[in-house]
């Protein structure tokens, strides 16, 4: 399972629906309530239609639409599909900003921000984190700058391995030409 959590800006809508594109429109915010926002999440939960974004990491003879779209490249929209929302909640809310939890993967968070349409508000992602990767989260396996030393590495990766199912980590690794060291990872 995967879990991300993400940042949004009220009030302002971009082209590429993330805070990297033009804005393309504003609108006031100020009328929302924490409320309204979870009330609207709500429809968003569960299973869903979702047409995904141009810009996205979909792929197109091997390349991201994302990467064709800023090359200017023609893309055609991808037909709706079907999605299933497992989990979708308002962490944060702090006008302009809220932070929405979400847990899941095969959903674009970026044309949900289209539900503050239902708001008559627009608002655009500022910030994506995926902050969980089947047994890995970002809060207890990331190592950080200021450990990145030897030891710390080693004691991290022996720790994220165990997490692991599979095969035993004492064999040795196989090495294309003989007379070569065989590397242990004991």
């Amino acid at each position: 399972s995967q879990k991300y959590t993400a940042i949004g800006l009220l009030g302002k809508a971009t082209d590429t629906l993330d805070a990297t594109g033009k804005v393309t429109e504003e609108k006031p915010y100020e009328q929302i309530t924490k409320g309204d926002l979870e009330n609207v999440l709500q429809k968003f939960t569960g299973d869903i239609m979702q047409v995904p974004p141009l810009y996205s990491a979909l792929k197109k003879d091997g390349e991201r639409l994302s990467t064709l779209m800023k090359r200017g490249e023609a893309v055609e929209a991808k037909p709706a599909r079907p999605v299933r929302v497992y989990s979708l909640s308002l962490q944060q809310f702090q006008p302009p900003l809220f932070t929405l939890v979400k847990l899941d993967y095969a959903l674009f968070l970026n044309p949900l921000f289209s539900f503050t349409v239902e708001l008559s508000t627009c608002a655009t992602m500022q910030e994506l984190t995926r902050t969980k990767h089947g047994p890995f989260t970002l809060e207890e396996h990331a190592l950080y700058e200021d450990k990145w030393t030897i030891d710390e590495i080693a004691r991290s990766l022996e720790h994220c391995t165990s997490l692991l199912p599979g095969e035993p980590s004492h064999k040795k690794l196989k090495t294309e030409h003989p007379g070569e060291t065989a590397v242990s990872c004991e």
